[in-house]
Parts: C-alpha cells; sequence; structure tokens
C-alpha cells in the first residue's frame, strides 16, 4: 500500500535554509545577551536584528575562496549589518554556534518524535481496548504455547513502546546543551553569564563544561535512544509479518482497493509496509553505532564527527518520524482475523490445554513425572498424527482412572486462561 507521508515538519529542521537560521538564531541570541548583560546597546541590536539575513547562494560563493562554512555564513550575514557588524560573533569560536544550533534543532525534531509516539501509542491503546477479550494462541520458539488474547499481545507492545519514549525524553532533555565558551571552553574571551543568558533564552542549558565542542557521548546516548526506538518498532513489525505468514493469516496489514501484491501472482497481500519498517531500523542501528565512534576526538576538538552527523542526525530523526507514522498507519489499519485465532488455538484438538491436564492429573494424586508421561504421550500422537488430543484423553482409559468425561470438558474452557488479563490492563493502562 503506497501512502503519502505529507509530514513536512521534520524534514525542513534539517534543510540548508533551516541550519542557517538556527546559526543566526544563536548569534543573535548572543548580541541580545550582551544587551541583557549591558554590554552592548540595546537599541542597536534591536536594529540589527531587523537587518540580519543570509543567502545560501552568497554563502556559497564565499565558502567556494574562504573554505569555512561558519565564516561564510557570518561574512554573507555582516553584509547586511554595516556598521552593527561589529557585534557579530564577538569572543565566540565556530562550534559554539555550531553547536548551540544543533541543540536547537535536536530540540525541535525531539519534540515531534515524542508527538509521534504518543499518536502511535494511542492507536495501540485503541487496539488494545478492542482486543481484550479476542483469543488468540501465545508462541515461543515459534511454537503454539497457550491461550492468551490479542489485547495482551498488544498491552506488551504499548508496554515496550512507553518505555522507550520515557527513554527518549530522557535523553532528549539531556542533549538540551548549548555552549558559549570561546575557543577551548576557558571563556577566554566571554564571560559565563553570556553563555547563560543566551542559553536561557534559547530554552537550552548550559554545558556544565566544553572544550571546543560539546562531548560526543550526550549525542551518542540520544542516537541510541533513536536506535532503540526503531528497533522495538521492528519488533513489532516482525511480529505483524510472522502474523500475516498464510499458514497463520490471524493478521495483516490494510489492502488498498486497486493495491496489488505482486507483479505475477494476482493473489498474493504481502507485508510490504512491515518489511520496510524492518529494513529501515538497520539504518538507525547502523548510525547509532556511528555516533558512537565520534565520542573519541584529538584533544579539545577535530571535525572527524561532523562530517558523520550531517548524515546520521537527519537521516535518523526523519527516518525515525517517518517510521512512527507508518507503523501508526498499520495498527491503525491492521486487519485481526479473529476466526483464525480461534481455529490456530484449537489445533490438534487442543493441545495447548496440556499443562491444565498435567496439572489436574498432579492435583488428582499422580506424580508430576507420571502425569508429564501421560499428557505428552495423548499430546504428541495428536501432534503427529493431525489427531484430537482432546479425543484422546477421553479415549485414554489411564486418564479416565483420575479425570471424568466431565472434568475434561471443563479443563478445555479458554476463559480459564483469560481470568488474570484485567489485572494486566490494569498495570499497563490503568483500566
Amino acid at each position: 500500500m503506497i501512502e503519502r507521508y505529507s509530514r513536512e515538519e521534520m524534514k525542513k529542521i534539517w534543510d540548508l535554509n533551516s541550519k542557517f537560521q538556527y546559526y543566526l538564531d544563536v548569534e543573535l541570541a548572543v548580541c541580545e545577551a550582551y544587551a541583557e548583560h549591558g554590554d552592548f546597546p540595546s537599541k542597536d541590536v534591536e536594529e540589527m536584528k531587523k537587518l540580519a539575513k543570509f543567502d545560501i547562494k552568497r554563502i556559497d560563493e564565499i565558502e567556494a575562496e574562504v573554505r569555512h562554512d561558519v565564516i561564510a555564513f557570518l561574512t554573507c550575514v555582516n553584509e547586511s549589518l554595516g556598521d552593527y557588524a561589529k557585534y557579530m560573533h564577538v569572543g565566540m569560536t565556530s562550534s559554539d554556534v555550531i553547536d548551540t544550533a544543533f541543540a536547537l534543532q535536536i530540540k525541535d525534531s525531539g519534540e515531534i518524535i515524542v508527538k509521534d509516539l504518543d499518536e502511535t501509542i494511542e492507536a495501540l491503546k485503541n487496539l488494545a481496548d478492542k482486543h481484550r477479550k479476542t483469543v488468540c494462541i501465545g508462541r515461543s520458539h515459534g511454537i503454539h504455547a497457550e491461550v492468551m488474547t490479542f489485547g495482551v499481545k498488544m498491552c506488551n507492545w504499548i508496554d515496550i513502546l512507553q518505555r522507550q519514549r520515557a527513554n527518549f525524553v530522557h535523553a532528549l532533555e539531556e542533549i538540551r546543551v548549548g555552549q558559549i565558551s570561546g575557543p577551548v571552553g576557558t571563556y577566554s574571551n566571554i564571560s559565563p553569564e553570556i553563555e547563560e543568558i543566551t542559553c536561557r533564552n534559547l530554552g537550552l542549558k548550559p554545558a556544565r563544561v566544553s572544550t571546543q565542542i560539546i562531548a560526543r557521548d550526550y549525542h551518542a546516548y540520544f542516537m541510541q535512544s533513536l536506535a532503540l526506538i526503531a528497533s522495538v518498532i521492528e519488533q513489532f513489525s516482525t511480529e505483524i509479518r510472522h502474523l500475516q505468514r498464510t499458514e497463520v493469516l490471524e493478521a495483516e496489514e490494510g489492502f488498498a482497493k486497486g493495491q496489488k501484491g505482486s507483479s505475477a501472482m494476482p493473489h498474493k497481500k504481502n507485508p510490504v509496509l512491515s518489511e520496510n519498517l524492518c529494513g529501515l531500523a538497520r539504518v538507525v542501528r547502523s548510525n547509532s553505532l556511528a555516533a558512537m565512534e565520534n565520542i573519541p576526538l584529538w584533544h579539545e576538538r577535530d571535525i572527524s564527527h561532523s562530517s558523520a552527523e550531517r548524515i546520521i542526525f537527519p537521516d535518523s530523526l526523519i527516518l525515525v518520524d517517518f517510521m512512527l507514522n507508518r507503523f501508526k498507519g498499520v495498527v491503525e489499519n491492521l486487519n485481526v482475523h479473529t476466526s483464525n485465532m480461534i481455529k490456530n488455538t484449537d489445533k490438534f484438538g487442543g493441545i495447548v490445554f496440556s499443562q491444565k491436564v498435567l496439572l489436574k492429573l498432579v492435583e488428582k494424586g499422580l506424580t508430576r513425572e507420571d502425569a508429564y508421561r501421560i499428557v505428552q504421550r495423548n499430546a504428541l500422537e495428536a501432534f503427529n498424527n493431525d489427531g484430537d488430543f482432546k479425543f484422546n484423553l477421553l479415549s485414554d482409559s489411564e486418564v479416565l482412572k483420575y479425570l471424568s468425561p466431565a472434568e475434561i470438558d471443563l479443563i478445555f474452557d479458554k476463559a480459564e486462561f483469560l481470568k488474570n488479563i484485567n489485572t494486566i490492563y490494569k498495570r499497563v493502562l490503568n483500566d
């Protein structure tokens, strides 16, 4: 199903024009801090704020000569300021601008991700509410285990995603850090008060200490939080892919009118959205490794991290924004085949009730080993011969010594598996 991804906010934050606008916002915030501190005339700063502008084409022309993007940016802006240019970039180094602007880009992007997470969690809650009592089979090792509900499966996803939301919010708060501290972070030509005022006005916290840059463990931690979000989306998408397999067919992605699944086979409906999400998760995880490798830099700074960050941050944030929106769409349009869930639960005459039979026989006085032997014999006979476990039990004289047919019927009541699911719902949904 081709979908239109219409949310342009994230991509706009990371385009070239926005990058230089963030640079300008930082430079002007520093000028305002100087004015608030009493170092610059407030009226001059107000006037320069009206005049300050940049042109990307002009920046490119200057950079072709000076080979330094921040100098090219400053030169371009200064051309619009006239005498007011004397107030620009006083006591600062390039990374004061770059890293503080970078923090603003991350902060604004992170707010979008939080909103995406909230919307996706809400979509999962709606699915959990709808399928609280929808019986399905739980699996371990890919093999039928015991009866559960599809709603409980959704509660697990909600719990995981809520945890990743909390983790991401913490990482976002940690990286909400700016610096205006000069060439090696010693405030040699600018006061810490200017940094404090600037960061406060920009909605950031001053770094406790910076070199010429903000330490990159902040950024690696943030990227790890994105990788975790991508990885749990892959976890959920992998489950949907398994449930959509023809021989399972308990849930499947929505299939739009006119959609086609294969150029060769008209019958095909493939879990293409979930497969796409699994592939994108690999990219986000790989980018997080690059962020880890950006931590060890030479002395107070080199720029080996910079080239990688220009790729991995916009790519990962745009991808996670996209992934959350795509996954939310999958959840909202998921087709849940409740009849197939029941049919799969009842396969081989309900062999998934084996533990309940085992426990009942133990309750009747058998040793666990003897009870296990009896139950396994009947279960495997049904499994290996496409038989009926319940029928086998009703036909087994050894079983009937301890359990009446009426007692066996009661054991095969699915409701017994569901008697405590409300506890799970209360924990996860406060419901």
